[in-house]
């Protein structure tokens, strides 16, 4: 079974930037569908960010401008480059692709307050 592992959660002030990375137990070379999600407390997990394997992004309209969603395929590694955090972006990301099954990682938890 793949293995998504998040990590580069924390604590960040308002306007800051952290970058979120998900590395994969294989490769993710022909991986069309990996992505991020997130989930804020009392609401239903959401689809922050999308990125295909020829490299098209897409996102939530929230955090267009602010997010960005790359891949680095011979690090078989998935990032999330968060810039002008604001409060309202606090949740637990979560990792997500798509292999013979869906995989999902163990989420990393994101704060943004002052």
């Amino acid at each position: 079974q793949v293995q998504l592992v998040e990590s580069g959660g924390g604590l960040v002030q308002p306007g800051g930037s952290l970058r979120l990375s998900c590395a994969a137990s294989e490769s993710i070379f022909s991986i069309n569908d990996m992505g991020w999600y997130r989930q804020a407390p009392g609401k239903q997990r959401e689809l922050v960010a999308h990125i295909s394997s020829g490299g098209t992004t897409n996102y939530v309209d929230s955090v267009k401008g602010r997010f960005t969603i790359s891949r680095d395929n011979a690090k078989n590694t998935v990032y999330l480059q968060m810039n002008s955090l604001k409060p309202e972006d606090t949740a637990v990301y979560y990792c997500n692709a798509l292999f013979s099954e869906w995989a999902w990682g163990q989420g990393t938890l994101v704060t943004v307050s002052s």
